[in-house]
């Protein structure tokens, strides 16, 4: 058995080295200053730069070799944006962009230093109180009634995650009733609310895909047909998914005669708002009547609000069905025990342990307000609208009037349009200057824009038009 003055040197030696990891005001200072200068790099090179990269990222492993700073930033810059999509560009117009605007980044520092505990209130009121501002502020912002209960998640995904085990626990789907119960959706609706359903335990519930008109939205007559068939038939409808914005065309279903059915048949109504819903902010306000009928909804301001990746919230009405999926306790908690059960942000989600997140949003919002947001979003619009017009007239082919700032075209090539407009892509790919995506709609390859990020200006389209000229003149 150790000394007493065995056990002091042996904490005095770990002592000097576990110090290490408490850097002392000087060397943070220089830390600070050498990565502000490598965003302020960043940020000052996004015009110039390729916005993607074909090229294979080296190694990345951990090794016991240490390293400086300057080194692994300058590792950094090569292998991560140097590979891949640089997502917080201008350019990036190939899926639905994340932002990365500055004051959420100084936020995320900042929670990231000080670390407070948001999951409980008791823990960290202060924090507790900003993810509930920032809900509120949601529910404000989509017509949700005060006593509706949110949660801010990682990303879409878990969103529909928290959303669906409410309806599932409000409608008691378990055990026997799984096969013969009805969940109703169309074919764009974002993959993440199949994978949802199977995650909480309702892989093998039936799965109705209502037909989708022209534009790419839900037919709601075809939806009321199979609810009426279903019950005939004796099955348990209970659940409908619109979506406001779809990943492909941008598509926003008709939300307020969803709502009617759902209303009618007493279906829990849910509405993926991830990409589309803070458009509501925008002049397309009236596309949007009837979400605040929806049971639950998910919107996503990494995407929308441009803040960066790892922002998502959901909100639902039904405050004892969210409880009841994800309140639970433990003893070593029983301190917290006396909080009001909604204050906590960790009784509404499966996480208990959770990122600050709120601060990324509330920062930005109280230092630059809405109005900038509002006009960002509204600039898309425009945006690709005038994409479209430069388009057709180098002679694209191009899909409907979109609903808010995702469109399609492809080339009419006179022999071979699929493989050619397949080529095209590739060659877009190769030249890297400006990135865009590709989708399938109705049988065939067509080329996607997905204008969302706040840096995208006229100027960017100007770009991304003569890159596409160039690749065109390549085939």
């Amino acid at each position: 058995m150790e000394t007493s003055e065995e056990i002091l040197d042996k904490l005095k030696h770990l002592d000097t080295i576990s110090s290490e990891l408490e850097v002392p005001a000087e060397k943070r200072f220089e830390m600070v200053r050498e990565a502000a200068a490598y965003a302020d790099q960043f940020i000052s090179g996004l015009k110039t730069a390729k916005c993607f990269s074909e090229r294979e990222a080296a190694s990345m492993a951990i090794s016991d070799k240490r390293s400086t700073l300057p080194e692994l930033l300058n590792l950094y810059q090569k292998e991560v944006i140097g590979t891949g999509i640089i997502a917080p560009s201008g350019k990036h117009f190939g899926y639905i962009p994340a932002g990365g605007i500055f004051s959420s980044a100084i936020a995320d520092f900042i929670a990231a230093v000080t670390n407070p505990y948001a999951g409980v209130h008791y823990a960290s009121p202060g924090a507790a109180n900003i993810e509930n501002a920032v809900v509120n502020w949601l529910k404000s912002a989509f017509s949700f009634p005060e006593n509706a209960v949110g949660n801010l998640t990682s990303g879409g995904s878990v969103s529909n995650l928290v959303a669906f085990a409410a309806a599932r626990d409000k409608y008691q789907i378990k055990n026997g009733i799984i096969p013969k119960s009805v969940v109703y959706l169309t074919e764009q609706v974002h993959h993440s609310a199949q994978k949802a359903l199977r995650i909480i335990g309702l892989e093998d519930v039936i799965i109705r895909y209502i037909p989708i008109d022209e534009h790419f939205k839900m037919i709601t007559s075809e939806l009321e047909e199979q609810v009426k068939q279903d019950l005939k038939e004796g099955l348990h409808p209970f659940l409908v998914i619109g979506t406001a914005g779809t990943t492909d065309t941008g598509a926003v279903d008709p939300l307020d005669d969803i709502a009617d059915i759902a209303e009618k048949y007493q279906l829990w109504y849910h509405v993926d708002a991830a990409y589309g819903g803070f458009f509501i902010l925008t002049s397309k306000k009236d596309l949007f009547k009837g979400i605040e009928r929806a049971d639950s909804i998910i919107v996503d301001p990494h995407k929308s609000m441009f803040i960066p990746y790892g922002l998502a919230a959901v909100l639902i009405k039904d405050k004892m069905a969210v409880l009841h999926s994800n309140a639970y306790s433990g003893n070593y908690m029983q301190d917290a025990a006396g909080d009001e059960m909604i204050k906590s942000p960790a009784n509404l989600s499966l996480e208990l342990t959770r990122h600050f997140r709120g601060l990324r949003l509330w920062l930005p919002l109280q230092i630059h307000g809405v109005e900038p947001f509002r006009a960002c979003l509204e600039e898309k619009l425009w945006l690709v609208k005038y994409f479209r017009i430069k388009m057709a007239a180098l002679g694209f082919e191009l899909g409907p009037e979109p609903d808010l700032s995702i469109s399609y075209f492809r080339y009419p090539f006179k022999k071979d349009a699929e493989e050619k407009n397949k080529q095209l892509m590739v060659e877009i790919h190769r030249d890297g200057d400006v990135y865009f995506s590709s989708t399938v709609l109705h049988n065939q390859f067509v080329i996607r824009i997905a204008a969302l990020s706040f840096r995208s200006k006229k100027e960017t389209i100007d770009e991304s038009v003569e890159m596409i000229q160039r690749c065109l003149k390549k085939l």
